[in-house]
């Protein structure tokens, strides 16, 4: 117990050296094929949080910001050249560099965490850690490798075989494995949408949304080009009931609990968070909104990867000397209602959710898992669910990630 009271003082002290958010933004999250983003570029839905970042941080000039590191999974080259333009089109100078990192759904996550490391140990004073994808764009065609080494797909090694197996797939094995019922796959499917729908409609997403002007193209239903504004997420089911769950048939085995109301929804959307060095803040008066205190990875079979957050937070944890009862709110992001509900049982946070304080604005089930968006805009909401204090002081972020693995960040309030 010391020790973690003495983690907890330790992370609520301010010290110059913390590393600390100034901004947390997302787009709309819209359904994929079917939503307002399904025509937007993800270079353009990243344009539209870059250029808002610093609309939102004015007496941040943009030649302070030295590094930009965005979370991409499906973008052709890697989404490098296309996010270099989006960068210096809405104003940051060509002193200011840009990478994309692809660590599947904890992208930009990821993007974040490295963004912070630099900070962290002086290579930089201010950065951003970003996401964006448009899987309208590029899933289909580039979800799993079809031009793939024949070694690999022979491979003797089960594991090295099963990094392409369908995510649908490693979903039905959780649920098979550790006794996750379709009934309660459906319920918890049903909660993320009754919390978005509730969330949306009171507002509370306003702050971290950025709109993103699209324009369409001419249609059947729609005979001339028109230029719309997006402004909100579009796949919450305002009316989702578990009943209403339960009509819906298996997507990826004949007999088994996965549907696509119990999993996330294909997705479009963008995040991007403004990072800085605490004294650095303090030099230029900006008021951080709250503090970036540590991530972990780990990596867990690839045939049931959504089980990664059961490792991931307690590595989280362990590592920053704190206890789950510190932690008041959680965002563990839903690829599937069966590993969600796999890893809140594992935590021993049936009691929290019940509470309301894990995904208590609804997850990726109901707001959409746009893969190398996703990890920003989970740190948004949690930015933004924390402030006043009715949730706590600590934050945690999580999520499986594809392949076999598992990431969790740990957020602060300021």
């Amino acid at each position: 117990m010391a020790q973690f009271q003495k983690g907890m003082k330790n992370i609520l002290q301010k010290h110059p050296n913390d590393v600390v958010f100034l901004s947390a933004l997302r787009t709309p999250i819209t359904r994929s094929y079917k939503g307002g983003l399904r025509n937007a570029y993800p270079e353009q839905m990243l344009a539209a949080v870059l250029r808002a970042t610093l609309d939102q941080n004015p007496n941040v000039p943009p030649s302070n910001i030295q590094d930009v590191a965005v979370g991409t999974v499906l973008s052709e080259l890697g989404g490098s050249k296309a996010a270099r333009m989006a960068l210096n089109h809405v104003g940051y100078p060509s002193s200011t560099s840009l990478y994309t990192v692809n660590r599947a759904c904890a992208s930009s996550l990821q993007a974040i965490t490295t963004i912070a490391d630099s900070i962290s140990v002086g290579r930089i004073n201010i950065g951003i850690g970003a996401g964006t994808e448009s899987m309208t764009r590029n899933y289909a065609s580039k979800a799993v490798p079809t031009d793939l080494w024949p070694d690999l797909k022979s491979s003797p090694v089960k594991e090295a075989r099963d990094c392409i197996m369908p995510m649908g797939i490693t979903s039905e094995n959780v649920a098979e494995r550790y006794n996750i019922s379709r009934a309660d796959q459906d319920a918890f499917g049903a909660l993320s949408h009754t919390g978005a729908s509730t969330a949306q409609k009171s507002g509370l997403f306003a702050k971290e949304i950025v709109p993103v002007l699209v324009t369409n193209p001419p249609s059947e239903s729609q005979p001339s080009e028109e230029t719309l504004q997006v402004t909100q997420d579009d796949g919450i089911r305002h009316n989702a009931t578990t009943a209403s769950m339960a009509k819906l048939k298996p997507v990826f085995k004949e007999t088994g609990t996965t549907t696509a109301g119990n999993s996330s929804q294909i997705s479009d959307g963008a995040s991007a968070t403004l990072l800085c060095r605490r004294s650095t803040a303090t030099a230029l008066g900006l008021s951080p909104i709250g503090k970036f205190a540590g991530s972990a990875v780990v990596g867990v079979p690839p045939d049931e990867m959504g089980i990664g957050p059961a490792y991931a937070i307690p590595a989280l944890l362990s590592a920053a000397g704190i206890s789950k009862e510190d932690v008041g709110v959680w965002e563990i992001n839903e690829a599937f209602a069966s590993q969600a509900l796999y890893c809140i049982r594992e935590l021993g946070l049936e009691g929290v959710m019940e509470k309301g304080r894990v995904n208590p604005r609804g997850g990726a089930i109901a707001l959409g898992h746009p893969l190398g968006a996703t990890g920003g805009r989970m740190v948004s909401t949690i930015l933004h669910e924390m402030e006043g204090g009715q949730v706590g002081e600590v934050g945690v972020v999580s999520m499986c990630v594809g392949t076999g693995m598992g990431m969790a960040g740990l957020i602060v309030r300021e």
